[in-house]
């Protein structure tokens, strides 16, 4: 993930694992107190949803997907884009080999936590393949992040749940490998340091190499984790953690296929084409560390203070296959290379202080949060270019080419590219006031202040904007377990993309709507929800082309959207689980014409699981997701490149050998369908049929 203090700092509020405590606080004095304080932290931990409050999915009225440690490991999904894919509403587009972008309702999401604290996702972008056995789930909260974030557009936000110590000592180990030579070891391991459980500790940790069906292509990465957490006195506990990933991809591409050919037809390859040459690459390094201290002030009152520090490093030499008017079908050519020597350094401190709690009014209770955040980091970007004489400018062999066909460049020195400063204060409250036994209405604010200073390619700025958003919802408990819910939150994003100028554009602003209703079935083991939602975004950024300096350039446009979501989750039976979901859109600009073509207007996605009833320990399921055709107007040519409508099944089945011992394996892919991974930039060609086997041991 690249560096922007603006889509992470001010995500330091809640959607997060927070520290909850025990429910029985009759007795808050003492040994009563010491010994169950922390222990119920790890056991009790509640998402804070799109409020900041301590509510249940049920009860918080937004959309909300959760993607479980359970569902990950069943279906193998062992990365992030991987694990994102099983979530209701939301679209991985990989537009390029290691980079993506995610989707809700449209639009781009920008908005990323850990545990509910912001982290940079500069432009929506990810890049490379961020490992996911260090989260216990990902909550995925749709629609405008107002008071959750204070800035945002209304696509949503992204909260990974970071693994925590056990009450127990608890391990895990497997080994696993599969199609495209993959090999992977994961560990995990948890244990109380003291009899009395007041310390533990957790380290997990991975480590994964694979080739690829895309030609050339190949992927290792190693991931580290380990959190401790305990009782400090009475009344206060410490959590301190730090994460570590370095990731090496090998002939990454840089700008994907060209997918239109000359004569307007669309351009048709194999699914290993690929634009990289045999020495580019693209290597990614993600540190972590962070501390959490909590204070019990009173029976219903707590004090939270997280420290979190967060560090992007990356080293890339890459070549961009650049089209002028497609490829000619029957020479190959028509392509002109472009070549990119970068490296990345960026660094975040962040830092959170809240007050949460429940108060009496009026002879009901009520809950209320208050906050101040601040955070600064900066990015700085150095690259080393190339003569415009070089031989690597000139037009490539005809395509598909080989990867040694390009010869690598002679190298200038290094060069100062850029240096982007960024701080954001704020400040941000919320309630929620029990009207009746029935009604419960939450209103909250956010304020914040945001600075950025620095110079791009050349181009100086310095800029700071201030904003007040409100928030506001109301749930009715219309039967027992039927919730009817409506949400506003206003809409503000400061932008990363400039204008033809090379001059930052201006925020981003609107206002979201969603009504719907929650409803809990079969004992309450199985939630639905139905969600109507709208929103009006002004000056959303949109790519327009490349200015004279050749830079990429984009304008502020009107978008309004609107659509229908529907979500079922949970347990059918004592041995079937299902999650099941469906979203419709519609997305119009200024004119009430369609607009961007290439978000899917209609997507689903299924994951079922289950146990075979007269043998427990055998388990399978099947996942998909599918979505309609999409299209986008290449942008050297007047032709349209569609994607037809396409789903993509996969299966696992797992055996229980013993109750310490099982073996798993997954297909990808089951129906080896061919389709583009995103037209949302560029894309590529998806994965074929591939498997994977593992043998796993808990102890």
């Amino acid at each position: 993930m690249n560096i922007s203090l603006k889509h992470a700092v001010a995500l330091a509020i809640a959607a997060a694992s927070g520290a909850a405590y025990a429910q029985d606080h009759s007795d808050i004095s003492g040994q009563t107190l010491e010994t169950v304080l922390i222990t119920a932290k790890r056991d009790d931990r509640v998402s804070k949803g799109a409020t900041g409050l301590d509510l249940d999915i049920a009860d918080t009225p937004q959309s909300i997907s959760v993607v479980t440690r359970e569902l990950m490991d069943n279906f193998g999904a062992d990365n992030i884009n991987d694990a994102l894919r099983l979530a209701t509403g939301l679209n991985v587009e990989e537009w390029e080999t290691n980079r993506t972008n995610y989707m809700a309702r449209g639009f781009e999401i920008k908005n990323t936590q850990v545990d509910g604290v912001g982290l940079p996702n500069d432009w929506g972008i990810v890049k490379g393949a961020m490992d996911s056995f260090g989260y216990e789930k990902a909550e995925i909260i749709r629609g405008a992040n107002g008071l959750l974030t204070g800035v945002g557009n209304s696509a949503g936000t992204i909260n990974y749940v970071r693994k925590r110590p056990t009450n127990v000592t608890q391990g895990s180990i497997e080994g696993s490998g599969g199609s495209f030579d993959q090999r992977r070891l994961e560990a995990d391991y948890s244990t109380p340091f003291t009899a009395d459980g007041k310390w533990a500790g957790r380290i997990a940790f991975a480590s994964e190499e694979q080739d690829s069906w895309v030609r050339g292509l190949s992927n290792d990465r190693t991931f580290v984790y380990g959190v401790i957490d305990g009782q400090l006195g009475e009344r206060s506990t410490l959590t301190l953690g730090y994460s570590y990933q370095e990731a090496n991809t090998d002939q990454s591409m840089w700008g994907a296929l060209v997918l239109s050919y000359t004569d307007g037809t669309q351009a048709e390859f194999a699914r290993s084409a690929s634009t990289a040459v045999d020495w580019t690459f693209w290597d990614t390094r993600n540190t972590t560390a962070f501390a959490e201290y909590t204070f019990k002030l009173a029976e219903a009152w707590d004090f939270k203070l997280t420290y979190n520090y967060l560090k992007y490093e990356d080293t890339s030499k890459l070549f961009y296959a650049s089209p002028n008017a497609g490829i000619d079908r029957d020479t190959g050519l028509g392509l002109t290379g472009w070549p990119g020597y970068w490296f990345t350094d960026d660094q975040v401190n962040l830092l959170e202080a809240s007050l949460n709690g429940t108060f009496e009014l009026f002879g009901r209770e009520h809950e209320a949060m208050v906050g101040v955040s601040y955070g600064d980091g900066d990015h700085k970007q150095h690259n080393r270019e190339v003569d415009a004489d070089d031989p690597v400018w000139d037009p490539t062999p005809p395509f598909p080419y080989a990867a040694n066909s390009i010869a690598e460049p002679a190298w200038l020195p290094l060069s100062y590219y850029g240096t982007t400063n960024q701080t954001l204060k704020r400040a941000f409250g919320a309630t929620r006031l029990s009207v009746t036994d029935k009604l419960r209405a939450i209103v909250g604010f956010n304020y914040a202040e945001y600075h950025r200073d620095g110079d791009q390619t050349g181009v100086s700025f310095d800029q700071t904007e201030r904003e007040t958003s409100p928030y506001a919802g109301l749930t009715y408990q219309l039967l027992d377990r039927v919730m009817l819910y409506g949400s506003y939150s206003d809409i503000y994003q400061p932008q990363d993309q400039t204008d033809i100028n090379g001059q930052y554009l201006d925020p981003s602003k609107g206002l979201n709507y969603e009504v719907g209703v929650k409803a809990e079935w079969l004992d309450r083991r199985l939630l639905t929800t139905v969600a109507l939602f709208k929103a009006e975004q002004e000056n959303l950024s949109t790519y327009v082309g490349l200015n004279d300096a050749g830079q990429y350039y984009y304008e502020g446009v009107d978008v309004d959207s609107k659509g229908i979501e529907l979500e079922v989750v949970g347990r059918l039976g004592q041995n079937v689980d299902l999650v099941l979901g469906y979203t419709t859109l519609k997305l119009e600009g200024a004119d009430g014409q369609d607009i961007y073509e290439w978000v899917p207007r209609h997507t689903a996605n299924v994951a079922l699981s289950a146990r075979v009833p007269s043998f427990t320990a055998l388990s399978f399921g099947i996942s998909g997701r599918w979505q309609s055709e999409t299209s986008k107007r290449d942008e050297y040519t007047t032709f349209v490149v569609r994607q037809d409508s396409y789903a993509t099944l996969n299966a696992f089945a797992r055996w229980e050998v013993t109750p310490k011992l099982h073996v798993r394996a997954n297909v990808y892919n089951l129906s080896d369908e061919k389709y583009i991974t995103s037209l949302y930039q560029v894309g590529y060609y998806g994965a074929p049929r591939s498997y994977e086997v593992g043998l796993g041991y808990r102890f």
